[in-house]
């Protein structure tokens, strides 16, 4: 007669992708961000490995969590496994579904940059399918499976394109501006995605102007600009977005004092793609600005 013994329980994958999630950033609602859910679902996870090693990982304070020795030293390995499963889930995809680019972009320039370019992409390349999403902070893309990354940064990838601020309103709102300080007198739109837009363009364009931008604020920068478009007010613009619409006459510059942003449209990816790939494709395309057969 044979004998089964019990097998040692296996700590749930759901849990140690919690821990390892709040250990590389430092807490549980860092890590509740990342993997889209609840801080609380976070902290039942970390107390079921707990439970189960009968150790603790984290030091509760009043003032957040820190990694215990025993958490500190299992972090790197976990770090190091999470790492390689992403890489693998990420040439599963690839592998089985080739022709598509999966892109996470800010959500301005999803709609405002990057979609404007979908058609021409479509008509030169019709095999190659694009999928977007539209975040308000870059991935790590060692946890999900973006091939590229639409972001303004600094330095990080490569730049697609440079920006600049500087106002744009609608026609008829233009013309009751003679000088930058009459805009003092009319409602100023701030996205608050951008909140400093107006104080960075005032400090090099009017650094000797007394007045604080006033009026409404609106979370999504499509609306600010189609408020704008409507005659809201007066709207610091990113030169890099609403291009079309200025060109359009839909908006208009009123005042030819462009201020050039630190930090670019910048593209990357987690690893160079083959050249031949269709991700190395669209990304060369996107840096050509259309101009290059994908």
């Amino acid at each position: 007669m044979s004998v089964a013994p019990p097998r040692p329980k296996s700590l749930p994958l759901t849990a140690l992708r919690a821990f390892e999630a709040s250990a590389r950033l430092g807490g549980f609602a860092a890590a509740a961000e990342e993997l889209h859910v609840s801080p609380g679902a976070i902290s039942a996870h970390i107390k079921t490995i707990e439970a189960e090693l009968g150790a603790t990982l984290f030091a509760r304070t009043t003032r957040g969590v820190t990694l215990t020795p025993l958490g500190q030293r299992a972090l790197p390995n976990f770090a190091d496994a999470f790492d390689r499963l992403g890489d693998a889930v990420q040439n599963l995809r690839a592998d089985a579904a080739p022709g598509v680019v999966h892109i996470a972009a800010l959500p301005a320039i999803a709609q405002f940059w990057l979609s404007p370019r979908l058609p021409a992409l479509r008509a030169a390349a019709p095999e190659i399918q694009i999928s977007i999403s539209a975040l308000e902070h870059p991935p790590n893309l060692k946890r999900v499976p973006y091939d590229l990354c639409l972001f303004y940064d600094a330095a990080k990838g490569e730049s697609v394109t440079d920006d600049a601020l500087l106002p744009v309103c609608a026609p008829a709102i233009a013309k009751r501006l003679k000088h930058p300080r009459d805009m003092a007198d009319l409602p100023c739109l701030t996205d608050t995605g951008w909140p400093d837009d107006w104080q960075t363009w005032i400090a090099e364009a009017l650094p000797d102007a007394s007045f604080t931008p006033k009026g409404p604020v609106f979370s999504l920068y499509s609306l600010a600009v189609e408020e704008t478009i409507n005659g809201a007010g007066i709207l610091m613009g990113h030169r890099a977005l609403i291009g079309p619409y200025l060109a359009s006459g839909k908006l208009v510059a009123p005042f030819d004092m462009p201020v050039r942003l630190n930090a670019s449209l910048r593209m990357w990816s987690l690893r160079p793609a083959h050249k031949s790939s269709p991700v190395s494709r669209v990304g060369d395309w996107l840096r050509s600005g259309g101009t290059d057969q994908p």
